[in-house]
């Protein structure tokens, strides 16, 4: 699996986990959601960091874009393409 695969995959989980938690926040907010929601979240968000720094030819700009929760994949993505 290349990085931009990997990126792309957790790009996805952070974004779509952050959705869902805030939607349960606003809705019904039920604590086993958020329990199995937000480690989910909290994985996928590192993971995004951990391969835009370790995409081969990233840029800094990429890197640092990584860091914006919930979108930071989709742009680092952007950035490197």
């Amino acid at each position: 699996m290349t990085s931009l695969t990997a990126l792309k995959i957790a790009a996805a989980v952070e974004a779509l986990s952050v959705c869902l938690l805030f939607a349960n926040l606003l809705t019904v907010h039920w604590p086993a959601v958020s329990s199995a929601l937000g480690p989910t979240h909290g994985t996928a968000y590192l993971v995004t960091i951990v391969t835009a720094f370790s995409a081969a030819g990233a840029q800094t700009r990429a890197k640092w874009l990584s860091f914006v929760p919930g979108i930071g994949g989709y742009l680092a993505l952007r950035s490197l393409r």
